[in-house]
């Protein structure tokens, strides 16, 4: 699991143009108006070899009283209870002001970690003496940093990744496969992991969103052992509204990027909607295994042959997907739920396959026979050879004289022959075309 540091402080003190500079990127807004940043983004950063996430929130107004500030500021604490680290930006050229120490209040109280940044310190060349006024915070030594111009930054991120816990922690404390279970608002995840789990762990109401967080849970049966992550139903973008639900969106798309399974589960009597297309495309591109898991089937009028016509339309909508299996459930009464575990074994261990070059070539030769590469203007396509790189998802590297010649239909015939040779059930592959010449990464 990746650690969290979440940026926070009042608003116009330059979180977001440092939450920029951090990830190396142009992310977030950046305009010098109090309050742009309203939304919670997040982004992956990476310092000296230790990847976290890092949010960027919006300006805290502890007294606000108008809506869209309430908002920002229950976007913030949320960030905060969630983060590893809170980072709390304060400006130089204005001094320590009372929403300063409001912030810095509510940082204490959290218990969490705080580093005290303060922006606008483009001075160079000696101690800033506007700095010392920040010790009244009593959050420590101020780091003092310019977004505008990097100065501090580095020494910034040395201090985040020194405080974050050891990455050994994160995998102790919780053995097994990662279970994301995901879907829309209202599908049955919460009721799913409450069967499973055999108790009431998570909060079950026919009110959509009720989840507001993604909840870690252990669990140990005769299948193996894993971790059930209960995440809040991710909406269409037009319908996320509160503070505290963007984050839970956020939330969910982190619990998918560190799980090794994703459960997509979907309602049977909707069939595969716009919604249920985007989420499923979370899993795959973020490479996690993946199982379509279509729940209240006790509720659906059914003969002999609804499930296979209901699997083929699953699969038709979901084409990008075609991977995966698919099961009917029903999460209120129990039905076909024990088969579940199987399946995540299954797509876990065929997420984590390795394939010896010798085997991957004999395929690619025989593929080759079967259907002879493209050529474009007299010029043919040769693909020397093919060796694995990675797993989870599994990955590929094709060596070959021209990558231009090596088109996306060739790519997926080949990869449709590496799956009917060994599997790879339920997982997404990747597939990397490098030619002569190419610089290794």
């Amino acid at each position: 699991m990746k650690p969290v540091a979440a940026i926070v402080g009042r608003p116009n003190v330059g979180k977001s143009m440092l939450f920029n500079r951090l990830i190396g990127r142009r992310l977030s807004i950046v305009e010098d108006t109090p309050g742009v940043t309203r939304d919670r983004l997040y982004a992956q950063c990476e310092w000296n070899g230790r990847i976290f996430d890092l949010i960027d929130t919006g300006g805290i107004e502890p007294s606000a009283e108008d809506d869209i500030t309430a908002l920002m500021r229950e976007q913030a604490e949320t960030a905060i209870e969630a983060a590893d680290i809170a980072i709390l930006v304060t400006d130089a050229d204005a001094g320590v002001t009372f929403t300063d120490k409001d912030v810095a209040l509510m940082l204490k109280r959290s218990k969490k970690p705080v580093i005290l940044a303060v922006n606008k310190a483009d001075r160079t060349g000696g101690d800033d003496p506007r700095i010392y006024e920040f010790y009244s915070l009593g959050l420590g030594d101020p780091l003092p940093v310019s977004a505008l111009h990097g100065h501090g930054t580095g020494d910034l991120l040395d201090l985040i990744t020194s405080r974050f816990p050891e990455e050994t922690e994160y995998d102790d404390e919780t053995p097994g496969i990662r279970v994301a279970v995901t879907g829309k608002p209202n599908v049955g995840k919460s009721s799913l992991v409450n069967l499973i789990l055999g108790e009431n762990r998570m909060i079950v109401s026919d009110i959509a969103g009720t989840t507001r967080d993604a909840v870690d849970t252990p669990f140990e049966n005769k299948f193996g052992k894993y971790v059930f992550t209960d995440t809040a139903g991710i909406r269409r973008r037009a319908k996320i509204t509160g503070g505290i639900e963007k984050f839970s969106v956020l939330r969910a798309r982190i619990a998918v990027e560190r799980s090794d399974v994703c459960l997509i589960m979907t309602d049977a009597r909707e069939g595969i909607t716009e919604q249920d297309t985007k989420i499923a495309g979370l899993a795959h591109e973020a490479g996690k295994a993946g199982i379509v898991v279509v729940n209240k089937w006790d509720l659906m009028e059914k003969d002999s042959k609804t499930m296979d016509k209901k699997r083929k339309e699953v699969l038709r909508d979901l084409s990008f997907m075609s991977y995966a299996p698919v099961i009917f459930i029903s999460a209120l009464t129990g039905e076909r739920t024990v088969k579940l575990f199987d399946l995540i074994n299954m797509v876990n261990e065929q997420s984590s396959k390795r394939i010896s070059t010798g085997l991957l070539n004999d395929v690619l030769a025989d593929a080759q026979a079967r259907m002879q590469p493209p050529a474009d203007k007299g010029k043919r396509l040769k693909i020397y050879y093919i060796t694995q790189t990675g797993v989870k998802p599994p990955n590929f590297v094709v060596f070959v004289n021209d990558r231009e010649l090596f088109h996306f239909s060739y790519r997926r015939y080949l990869e449709n022959q590496i799956r009917g040779a060994f599997g790879f059930e339920g997982t997404p592959v990747r597939m990397v075309v490098r030619q002569k010449g190419d610089r290794e990464e």
